[in-house]
């Protein structure tokens, strides 16, 4: 994974959009979700693996989200 996360953008309809503001939370189910925007106002989502989530927020890409 590179240093940022990047997701896909319905809006736009654009992939490997870099996102910004990132904040990383736990889903019921045990799995882990980071929600941004990409710059432009756009929101957007994207799951993520327990691995990629923990090294995420380790490196200062993303904020932790769950206590």
């Amino acid at each position: 994974m590179s240093n940022l996360l990047t997701a896909y953008c319905m809006k736009t309809k654009e992939k490997n959009v870099p996102m910004q503001d990132a904040v990383i939370t736990k889903t019921s189910r045990g799995g882990y979700m980071a929600q941004g925007h990409d710059g432009k106002g756009n929101k957007m989502t994207t799951m993520l693996s327990e691995a990629n989530a923990l090294k995420a927020v380790a490196d200062g890409v993303a904020k932790k989200g769950w206590d």
